[in-house]
Order: structure tokens, then sequence, then C-alpha cells
């Protein structure tokens, strides 16, 4: 019998989803329910953003608090709770300046234009990008512009004029695309869509010393391997390698849909300036509690430190599962933004896990991700892996 939600939400929504058929009903620490009781374990996060599990009660209070007070206000004025989240994420990511968005996608707009407009005050005649291949930026059009999949592209071409494309962890790829309208090099320091790829220090390395030395920009989006995942507040703040622009999402508001990109001190004081660009809901007092809140407690609970911890662990039972010498090929990332290669189809191995009452997605056409919340214990992880291997099997 099929499930009357499913039947409503294919009834009435623009099928731009394939969803699992599951209907979730709601979530406890790192397991999610379904409309009729099944406990799953949630290796996903809702791709990447639960990063505190679900349900947890500080941060809900928090929310109720903020609701109770003001929602929404618009950009017209100061609210306390903007103030407060800016000054908290500009406090664990390192950059000067803040924005806050509606998504990730919002975010790396906001990046490109602000890119496009610190060389428009410099007089420079530089309006190109360099993306990475493989790499993922979002849906609109600029972010889609500069994301490295052709077949997301090409139903929505003509692109954003004067992109090129390099190949990730190649230095001299991207070199070779480097000219006098180059104005910035847009990279994810962990990819997760394309796969789960790690830079290399020396091709982030390379390409800060690129840029440094042609008035270029770099540009790091973090809004999938941020917010802790990698091992550091910020991945970047892992490889020693300080973007210009960063841009964020996801995590930093645990399930509240917020994004951001922040800039250095030298970005902000050449880039947008009142009327080049906006958001109405961006900043908004919700949005911003639920940074304020999460970063909180991430500090108070150690989040970062746990995530260093419990990462190995994780490493060390996917590797076992490769030596097992089934379909599993490789496991590859880092921190809590894992992938297995698989030379199975991803699809029916995930619905394999499904059964077995595992949630995990693909990343590419290989790759198992594994982005669970950033609160898992070693219990969860020998969870996953036994269920994995079944599913695998």
């Amino acid at each position: 019998m099929e499930n009357k939600y499913i039947h409503d939400t294919e009834d009435a929504l623009l099928k731009t989803y394939n969803r699992f058929p599951v209907v979730v009903e709601h979530g406890e620490g790192v397991y999610v329910y379904d409309t009729e009781g099944k406990k799953y374990l949630d290796f996903t996060a809702g791709i990447a953003v639960c990063s505190l599990g679900y349900s947890n009660e500080e941060y809900k209070n928090a929310l109720k608090s903020q609701i109770d007070k003001i929602m929404h206000t618009s950009n017209l004025y100061y609210n306390t709770a903007c103030g407060e989240a800016a000054e908290a994420l500009k406090d664990i990511c390192g950059m000067d300046k803040v924005f806050f968005t509606n998504s990730g996608t919002e975010a790396n707009e906001g990046a490109l234009k602000a890119a496009r407009k610190y060389a428009y005050a410099k007089k420079s005649g530089r309006y190109e990008f360099i993306a990475m291949e493989h790499a993922f930026h979002g849906r609109t059009i600029g972010a889609v512009s500069v994301t490295g999949h052709k077949e997301y592209r090409e139903p929505f071409e003509p692109m954003m004029a004067g992109v090129s494309f390099a190949e990730f962890n190649n230095l001299d790829s991207v070199k070779a695309l480097v000219t006098d309208k180059t104005c910035a090099i847009i990279v994810e320091p962990i990819q997760g869509e394309g796969g789960i790829n790690p830079a290399e220090p020396e091709f982030l390395e390379g390409l800060r010393t690129l840029c440094d030395e042609n008035d270029m920009l770099l540009i790091f989006d973090e809004i999938q391997c941020g917010m802790g995942r990698s091992g550091s507040y910020f991945a970047w703040q892992g490889y020693g390698v300080k973007p210009d622009i960063l841009t964020m999402a996801k995590a930093i508001g645990n399930g509240i849909p917020v994004g951001a990109f922040a800039m250095t001190a030298k970005v902000a004081e050449h880039s947008l300036k009142p009327g080049d660009h906006g958001t109405t809901y961006g900043g908004n007092p919700l949005a911003c509690a639920a940074v304020a809140k999460t970063i909180e407690i991430f500090k108070k609970e150690k989040l970062v430190e746990h995530v260093n911890e419990i990462a190995p662990y994780v490493k060390e039972k996917l590797e076992e599962i490769v030596q097992t010498g089934g379909c599993a090929v490789k496991a590859k990332g880092k921190g809590l933004i894992q992938g297995l290669q698989i030379t199975k189809p991803v699809s029916e191995v995930s619905a394999k896990a499904l059964e077995e009452g595992l949630l995990v997605i693909s990343a590419g056409s290989d790759v198992l991700r594994i982005i669970p919340p950033l609160i898992i214990e070693k219990e969860h992880v020998d969870e996953m892996a036994e269920k994995l291997k079944k599913a695998l099997a």
C-alpha cells in the first residue's frame, strides 16, 4: 500500500528529486524514524547539515526563545542575533567580514559577485574564473557555471561567460588557464559531490601563491567540508592556506536554512558596497540565533576535538571493509567527510543499506558518502560498518 505522504508529495511537488521511499517523521541523536516507526542510523546528517544530530534540547530551546522574540525584521534594521552570530562566525572562520545568505548556493553567488566587484574597483579589467573539474557549487546560473559537471550545465546553457575548468590537484593545469582577465580561482578544499576528494596541501599552497603573484582572489567553498567536519572548524585552517573569500552553509545552522560568505578586510574594502548585493531573509534573527547557538554548542562540547578522536576509527572500519576484497576498492576522505569507492552501482547499495536501517548517499557515480552527525561514538561506527557490510554483500 502506497504511503499517503509519498503520494501527496509526488502529487503536489515538482519532481526534481529522486527521493528514497521513506517518510521521516522525527529524529533523536544520530537516528531518524519513519512514519512506520522504523529506526535508521543516519550517516548523511541531512547532507552534512545536522552536525549536532537531532533534537538537541539546548539548540531547540534557543530557537523557541528567538521565535518568541522576533523572527524577521529585514536588513533595514539591526537585530541582536545577527551581530552575535557574525562575531561568533568570524571568530571560528578566521575572516574579517561576513554576509549572511539563505543557502550555500547563494553564498557562492555572493562570492562570485564580490570577486568581480573587487576587480572592477581595482580597475583591473578582470572578470574570468577558474574552477575545478568535478566541482559542485550550486544550481543557480552563476553557481552552476562554475560547477565542473557538464551534465549539470548543458541543459541551461549558455552559462555565465568567462569560466574555465582545471584539473583538481593539478597545479600546472590551473597555471595553463591563467590570463590577464582571470579575477579569481574557486575551489573546494575537499570535493564533496565530486567524490570526496581532499586537496593535496601542495595544490592549495600553489593556488595561494599563484593568486598572490597575479593579483587574483582565492575562493574556498566550504559549504560541505566546513564547520568542523574536516577536523578543524574550516578545512583551510587544517591546510594552513587562507582564502580571500570563504563560503559556508549547511552545518553552520544545524538545519535552519542559512549560509554565509566571508572575506578578508582587503577584499571587503574594495568589493561590495550598499546597493551591490542584498537579501530579504539573509541574517534574519531566527537563522542567526541558530548559528550563534550552534557555534556555542560546538565550543562547549569540543566537537572539533571529538571529530579528530573518532575519525581515525571511522577510517579504520572503512579500510577493513576494503581489505575484505569485495566491491569496496578504496576509502578516502578527511575527518568525518569520508567516501568509500565501490564497483557496484551506488544506488543499489544505498537501497540495500536503507533496508538494513542505515542512511548513506552517493558522491559522484561510484562513491558512498560517509558524513554522519559529528556527535557519533564508536558504537555508532561499529553499527554502521556491520550494516554497510551487509549492503555491500
